[in-house]
């Protein structure tokens, strides 16, 4: 048995290295990094340690706006694409001699670059002096006035940040979804339907349950990848998105070290750990909620 247990650590040594030295270890250095107090990277020195990075970027205006727009953009992208792809998915098992070629068309979204998705969704939203865009002119057929989506109110501006992700996260969670209900057992269905079960009962008792696990996956990984937003803001609004207040708090981080108000590691490392924190007490309270809601 301990030969076993040898050879088992050793065939997991690599991985092991790898997490620790590209994952462990910049953590930790990282939070070593946001208790050093202006700390410079080409010199390698700081002039003190305590909380003055924390304190500065929690009374930031654009880290508390990098806050708002992305605790808003998972408020309503995760439970929205969430949803909608479980519909999706379900009308696409309803029709199993079409569901291969319905899957492929759903996920042709996943593989198409990021920043051509957001050209496309510039065409549709923003206003030009040639056109008022695509959208716009679907409203002007309904009498409605034309709004401006790239550089207008905020509101506005944030819709089209939440469309954008959910279009981009949408064909991953569809074909999730349809693997996991073309994997429930059939006698479950047929012991449902003898009983003279309705379909919506049907799908509460014994498709949501069957399906759960799958589904707090998806919830888990939507939440972690919506928190790490920061593509989806620069294909729509540019790289400056600090003037047009649609920044993350990865945009932020980003900026602190490489944008225009870059130079400051120490304060790019205390939003990071921020950032960590955030992401890693919604995915325990997650794992507490699953604890009932979840079927293994």
């Amino acid at each position: 048995m301990e030969n076993k247990s040898w050879k088992g650590w050793l065939y997991l040594l690599p991985a092991v290295l790898f997490l620790a030295v590209f994952m462990v270890y910049p953590l930790v250095d990282v939070f070593v990094y946001s208790f050093e107090e202006g700390y410079n990277s080409a010199s390698q020195t700081f002039y003190g340690v305590g909380t003055y990075n924390y304190s500065f970027v929690l009374h930031d205006p654009y880290f508390l706006q990098a806050v708002q727009n992305t605790f808003l953009l998972v408020g309503i992208t995760v439970p929205l694409s969430t949803v909608l792809a479980l519909a999706i998915a379900l009308g696409i098992s309803s029709i199993p001699k079409l569901r291969e070629w319905f899957q492929t068309i759903f996920f042709l979204p996943y593989v198409t670059n990021t920043l051509a998705v957001g050209l496309v969704f510039m065409y549709l939203f923003d206003a030009t002096d040639v056109t008022p865009g695509l959208v716009n002119v679907i409203l002007g057929f309904f009498g409605m006035t034309p709004i401006d989506f790239i550089d207008g109110p905020y509101w506005a501006r944030m819709l089209v940040l939440c469309l954008y992700t959910i279009w981009i996260v949408l064909p991953f969670k569809i074909l999730v979804l349809t693997s996991a209900l073309a994997s429930v057992d059939e006698t479950y269905y047929k012991a449902a339907r003898v009983d003279g079960t309705s379909p919506l009962r049907i799908f509460r008792k014994v498709t949501l349950p069957m399906i759960s696990p799958t589904m707090f996956y998806l919830v888990i990984t939507g939440f972690i990848g919506a928190f790490k937003a920061y593509s989806d803001a620069v294909a729509l609004f540019g790289e400056n998105l600090n003037v047009a207040e649609m920044n993350t708090i990865v945009g932020y981080v980003y900026d602190m070290l490489y944008g225009d108000s870059g130079g400051y590691p120490s304060f790019a490392s205390a939003a990071a750990i921020i950032l960590f924190v955030i992401v890693l007490t919604i995915t325990c309270i997650n794992l507490l909620v699953s604890r009932k809601h979840v079927h293994y």
